[in-house]
C-alpha cells in the first residue's frame, strides 16, 4: 500500500468560494494511480459533498469534524447528535434569536430567516478571506443545495452550525450544552462568525484512527493536509503533516511543511515535493 492521504476541503482542497483548481484534482488522480489512497477529512456532512469532488476520484470520506467515516461507500462509523439534544439546540438557538443550519448526511436544513441573516455573515466571511468579490457570495451560492423549510427536530444530524452575534452566544451555548462539543469557525475569538455545536470527544484524528483499524493500516504511512485550527488534531495525528499557505498561523506553526495558497497550486506543489506524484 502506498500513503493514505487526508484532505480538509474548504481552503485546502477548494478555495473559500468552493472553487475546485484543476491543479488538485491533477494531483490526487496522479496520487490514486501512483497507488495511493486519498480520503476528504472535513467538517462538512456528506450532502455537502457535492459531485464535482466525487468526480475527481476519491477512496472515501471523514465527515462532521470526524462524526463520520467512509471507505467507498462503506460506512465505517457514523456519530450522531440525538433528537432530544436536537430539539433542546433547536429551542435554546429560536429562543435567542440565533440563525443556524442543521448538518445531516440527508441535508443543510436551515432556520427560518438563516438566509436573510446569512448573506451578511457569508460575505464578512468571504471578505475575511481576501475575496474581492466578497460581496457577490450569497448563501445559495455558498450552500447550493441548502434545504430551507424542512424539518428542524431530526434524529440524523451530525453536529448544528449558527451565526454568531456576538462571542458570548458561542460560550454561552458551550456551558447550555456539556453533553455537546462547541467550536467556532470563521474567524478567531471575538471576530469568529459562527458556533457549531455537534458530537462530543470526536475530532478529525479520532475518525482517521478508526479509519486505519479498518483498513489495518499502518499510521507511518498517513499524511494530512489542512488550513484551520480545526485540523491540527488531524496533522498532529498523523504521521506527517502539510498546511496550506493560506492557513492560519496555529496550524503553520505545528506543520512538517507549509505548501503554497490553495488558489496558487498548493496541493499540487506539495504532493510534487512529497514525491507523490511526479
Amino acid at each position: 500500500m502506498g500513503k493514505i492521504i487526508f484532505l480538509d476541503v474548504d481552503g485546502t482542497l477548494v478555495d473559500y468560494e468552493n472553487r475546485l483548481p484543476e491543479s488538485a484534482v491533477d494531483a490526487i488522480r496522479k496520487a490514486r494511480a501512483a497507488g495511493h489512497r486519498v480520503y476528504i477529512c472535513t467538517g462538512r456532512s456528506k450532502a455537502e459533498v457535492y459531485q464535482n469532488l466525487w468526480d475527481i476520484g476519491l477512496d472515501g470520506m471523514i465527515g462532521g469534524n470526524g462524526s463520520y467515516v467512509e471507505e467507498h461507500d462503506q460506512v465505517v462509523m457514523h456519530q450522531l447528535i440525538t433528537k432530544e439534544q436536537c430539539r433542546k439546540v433547536v429551542d435554546w438557538l429560536q429562543g435567542r434569536g440565533l440563525e443556524f443550519y442543521l448538518e445531516s448526511n440527508e441535508g443543510l436544513f436551515a432556520s427560518e430567516r438563516f438566509e436573510e441573516r446569512g448573506d451578511v455573515t457569508i460575505k464578512e466571511y468571504t471578505k475575511q478571506k481576501g475575496k474581492p468579490d466578497a460581496e457577490h457570495m450569497t448563501i445559495r451560492k455558498a450552500f447550493p443545495e441548502m434545504i430551507f423549510g424542512g424539518e428542524l427536530y431530526r434524529d440524523d444530524v451530525n453536529k448544528i452550525s449558527f451565526i454568531l452575534d456576538n462571542y458570548g452566544d458561542y460560550l454561552d451555548a458551550k456551558d447550555a450544552f456539556p453533553d455537546l462539543h462547541a467550536g467556532t469557525w470563521g474567524g478567531r475569538g471575538e471576530e469568529t462568525l459562527f458556533g457549531d455545536l455537534g458530537v462530543k470527544d470526536i475530532h478529525k484524528g479520532n475518525a482517521i484512527e478508526q479509519l486505519l483499524n479498518y483498513l489495518h493500516a499502518d499510521l507511518a504511512d498517513t499524511i494530512a493536509f489542512g488550513d484551520a485550527k480545526v485540523d491540527i488534531p488531524m496533522l498532529e495525528y498523523c504521521a506527517y503533516g502539510v498546511a496550506m499557505g493560506n492557513g492560519g498561523p496555529e496550524i503553520k506553526k505545528m506543520a512538517d511543511y507549509i505548501t503554497d495558497d490553495v488558489e496558487e497550486d498548493g496541493l499540487y506543489h506539495a504532493f510534487r515535493y512529497l514525491g507523490l506524484i511526479e
